[in-house]
């Protein structure tokens, strides 16, 4: 009876963590779908150029939260140890050296974007667009990096509302500004595909004002001892977002080979992924928000030796991904036609689209049990077992599926293969999570 009740308290408990998180991602990327499907009215040709650099802005995205998984952890386990001030020099650190991190990469990013995107497979029509899109887009890339980072701080605290709060906040500014700036009002015709990175430029500008206000009002940050800080946990931190980082850097590096290997295939089907891809994110919004909310408390479990919640947390947490994500899977994938005609501008990537559908989103299931092991690996100490998962994952069971399906049977056989490395890799993380939890005592590093 205690066991039960105990069961359900944890489940309201990371339902209540969850749920501000849930809403939030919902928020942010169900824009990001809209920004997409706004870009998609500009035509296909803008809409191959926006496809064409995802993999480059999973690339920034990957290293800030391999960044923000390493500060939230060492944040939440400092708090669980009762090390608050040290808690206050931490979340000062990730905020300045975060920042000026991600900064040198998108001005890397921008110097070089040419010779990057010719690579992937960008013909000169595409290049024409990328290159007036590109610069608003890193500023913007910086921008949420910022916020991101504000993000972390609040939720190792514990604090997932304000986060949720603010992601619907700037989502909405940008769903505002999107049509505005894209298509113009009045007589003035608008920016085109650059104001979709302008809008949420603005946007992210508001959240950071926002974010910034409150954390001051906290007192989660501090100026005192960041210095003497830094050489203290330069070391623990490394050995956490180095592995985090890697294996956040994985999932874009596969997206460049599979946007090489979709280019291959035509224009029509880089729109279709580049919308399937928003779509896969969208999908994935709870598992997202799990992610976030869960290591926090994973790390603060850690720091005070309670393995005994942390086997119950992922037991929990690995049931509601597999029921939730299959469920809406199949529900997507029965409504494949009508969401494709929604989201896609012209009827041969509306078919396209379906067809992805179809496939990958029942798929997604699978995929987010390896996700949540992988976030929870970085905050219980195990980051290069993590870090080794997410590349297993990508370059063992979802790119050479993918691309013997696509040699195989092209487009149809590309979707199929794609979903099946999806379900390989569920199954490969479920097994070593189940070994790992097994003997915890003996898995530190």
């Amino acid at each position: 009876m205690s066991h039960t009740l105990q069961q359900r308290e944890l489940a309201i408990t990371l339902w209540r963590q969850t749920w501000p998180m849930a809403i939030g991602v919902l928020a942010l990327l169900g824009f990001q779908l809209v920004d997409s499907a706004f870009v998609a009215r500009l035509g296909t040709a803008p809409l191959a150029a926006q496809s064409f650099t995802f993999p480059l802005s999973f690339l920034i995205i990957g290293i800030q939260v391999g960044m923000g998984i390493a500060i939230a952890a060492l944040i939440s386990r400092a708090l669980g140890a009762n090390e608050h001030a040290r808690a206050k020099r931490l979340s000062s650190l990730v905020l300045i050296a975060g920042g000026a991190i991600i900064g040198i990469i998108c001005i890397g990013l921008w110097f070089f974007y040419e010779p990057i995107f010719r690579q992937l497979g960008a013909d000169t029509i595409a290049l024409s667009y990328i290159r007036i899109y590109w610069g608003p887009q890193l500023f913007s890339a910086w921008l949420g990096a910022l916020l991101y980072f504000i993000y972390s701080v609040f939720r190792a605290y514990g604090n997932t509302r304000l986060p949720g709060k603010m992601m619907v906040l700037s989502s909405v500014a940008n769903l505002v500004l999107d049509p505005l700036l894209i298509f113009g009002f009045g007589s003035w015709d608008g920016w085109g595909l650059p104001g979709a990175a302008w809008a949420t430029c603005i946007a992210f500008t508001l959240g950071l004002a926002i974010t910034t206000q409150k954390l001051m009002c906290k007192q989660w940050v501090t100026q005192v001892g960041v210095w003497e800080e830094a050489k203290r946990s330069w070391r623990p931190y490394l050995g956490i977002a180095a592995p985090a980082m890697v294996s956040q850097l994985m999932p874009p590096l596969a997206g460049m080979i599979t946007i090489s290997v979709v280019a291959g295939l035509g224009d029509t089907q880089v729109a279709a992924w580049g919308l399937a891809s928003r779509l896969e994110t969208l999908s994935l919004m709870v598992i997202l928000a799990m992610t976030m909310s869960l290591p926090p408390w994973l790390g603060r479990c850690y720091g005070a030796g309670d393995w005994g919640q942390i086997q119950q947390l992922m037991r929990l947490a690995l049931k509601v991904s597999i029921v939730w994500q299959l469920s809406l899977g199949l529900l997507l994938a029965l409504c494949a036609p009508w969401l494709a005609m929604a989201l896609a501008g012209t009827p041969n990537v509306q078919s396209e689209l379906a067809l992805l559908i179809r496939f990958l989103l029942p798929s997604y299931a699978a995929l987010g049990v390896c996700m949540l092991v992988v976030s929870a690996g970085n905050a219980l100490g195990w980051p290069l077992r993590a870090m080794l998962l997410s590349s297993a994952r990508l370059f063992i069971c979802y790119l050479p599926c993918l691309w013997v399906g696509s040699q195989l049977f092209d487009w149809w056989g590309l979707a199929a293969g794609a979903a099946l490395g999806n379900v390989l890799a569920g199954l490969m993380a479920w097994a070593v999570l189940r070994r790992i939890l097994s003997r915890p005592q003996r898995q530190a590093g």
